[in-house]
């Protein structure tokens, strides 16, 4: 059977349209079929754009030009995308078109990629969730709030999307829905036309098939910046299991029993991350910091429209409005402290993996999942991979993370294409 280009790598992909073995017009099309039969059973996507074709014939017109020459993407729908609406999964917003695209899309586009709509976000980022499914378990969560768009990449009908993350967003559904997922380190990456929920939490983040993938696009987009050498390999590693944070479910403990061997196999000796009182407070302090800010971003919402908001988000609302401005001071003071202690401890380990997530993606559409895995790292502003290529016995995906320090995303990226090599050929681990 022949293989669609848009099954290819995204490197093959852009290849395939700069060297003229198929223009961006009929690999938007491809892409677009794929979506379209995809979508009743998957509930991915909000909105489909209606100028792909458009676009398209405007990077056929000089390919060669274009480091994302041709690729589809799919944008949550946070992030503005001009002539369409931004919904941000509420009804309280406005239905008309925005007029201009947000930094981060305009950017793909000047790159040569190609916007294939907006893909399904929770309410506001947070808890309540639209009508997307697990690509791998119709019956399952795909998680939140970058639902839609794991959930279009993990089925294969798009090969990139823009997802954010302000607690567990990008990481826990690519762990869910078997996706490669980058979150980018706060303040790099110009967020204008993006709804946020908490500007020192919201972060822009990428979602592939691979981490290859991520790479491919990572470096494209413009934030290649590491201080160190691609070439300088990683020797050394630290292993979290989320210790007292939280206990992890029976089908991720097994699989971080392989992480210490899986690790060695590339190259890194694994040692245990000790951290267990920082990572403890760093969570409790997210909670206070993103609940702070969201009452203020979110303040014409909640004074205007707070009856028709869903409940987790208004009483996220509230809570946030009864937190004291010394008591987030504090919580930002202690984060700036933990930051220092970590850089030290990094500068001799300079990755920690871990789960992206609790366990598999639970049974059930009306919960998206717990998102406390991730707290501390996002509350800290770091960079993260999510490496996917394990699975259960029935057939569900269950993804690591890779954190590290900002100006260190090459060796994050270059040990999670290691990694995924090695998930993807470990047997299925019993649910």
């Amino acid at each position: 059977m022949s293989t669609r280009v848009s099954d290819l790598s995204l490197g093959e992909q852009v290849g395939a349209v700069r060297t003229g073995s198929v223009t961006a017009e009929d690999l938007a099309t491809q892409v677009r079929r794929a979506i379209e039969l995809r979508e009743p059973e998957l509930g991915a996507w909000v909105c489909l754009s209606s100028t792909t074709a458009e676009q398209a014939r405007a990077v056929d017109r000089d390919p060669g030009s274009a480091p994302l020459a041709g690729l589809s993407v799919g944008v949550k729908d946070l992030i503005d995308v001009a002539g369409m609406p931004t919904r941000a999964g509420s009804t309280v917003t406005s239905p008309n078109a925005v007029g201009t695209d947000a930094a981060c899309v305009s950017r793909l586009r000047s790159l040569g990629a190609i916007v294939q709509g907006k893909t399904v976000t929770t309410e506001f980022g947070y808890f309540t969730p639209g009508p997307t499914r697990n690509p791998h378990a119709l019956d399952h969560t795909p998680g939140g709030s970058s639902s839609g768009s794991a959930a279009a990449v993990a089925a294969g009908t798009v090969p990139l999307a823009l997802g954010t993350q302000t607690a567990g967003s990008l990481t826990r559904p690519a762990s869910y829905c078997g996706a490669a997922g980058m979150v980018l380190a706060h303040g790099t990456t110009d967020m204008s036309g993006i709804t946020g929920l908490s500007e020192s939490l919201d972060s822009l983040g990428l979602l592939t098939r691979s981490v290859a993938d991520l790479r491919f696009v990572h470096n494209a987009f413009g934030h290649r910046h590491s201080e160190v050498p691609a070439s300088e390999p990683v020797t050394r590693g630290l292993v979290w299991n989320a210790g007292a944070l939280h206990p992890v479910e029976p089908p991720m403990a097994a699989l971080l029993e392989h992480a210490p061997a899986l690790l060695e196999e590339i190259g890194v000796k694994a040692e245990p991350l000790d951290w267990d009182d920082h990572v403890q407070t760093l969570s409790e302090d997210h909670v206070t910091v993103m609940s702070y800010e969201a009452a203020r971003a979110r303040a014409h919402e909640f004074d205007e429209h707070a009856g028709a908001l869903s409940a987790p988000i208004r009483d996220l609302l509230e809570d946030g409005r009864r937190i004291a401005g010394t008591e987030y001071a504090a919580a930002l003071t202690r984060r700036d402290r933990s930051r220092e202690l970590l850089d030290a401890i990094l500068v001799s380990a300079p990755i920690i993996v871990g789960p992206a997530a609790l366990g598999p993606a639970p049974f059930g559409l009306s919960a998206t999942g717990s998102p406390i895995l991730s707290r501390p790292w996002q509350l800290l502003g770091l960079p993260v991979v999510v490496v996917p290529g394990a699975r259960t016995s029935s057939g569900l995906p269950l993804g690591l993370q890779i954190v590290g320090l900002p100006g260190h995303e090459d060796r994050l990226l270059d040990v999670g294409e290691k990694l995924e090599v090695l998930l993807r050929e470990l047997p299925e681990i019993a649910a």
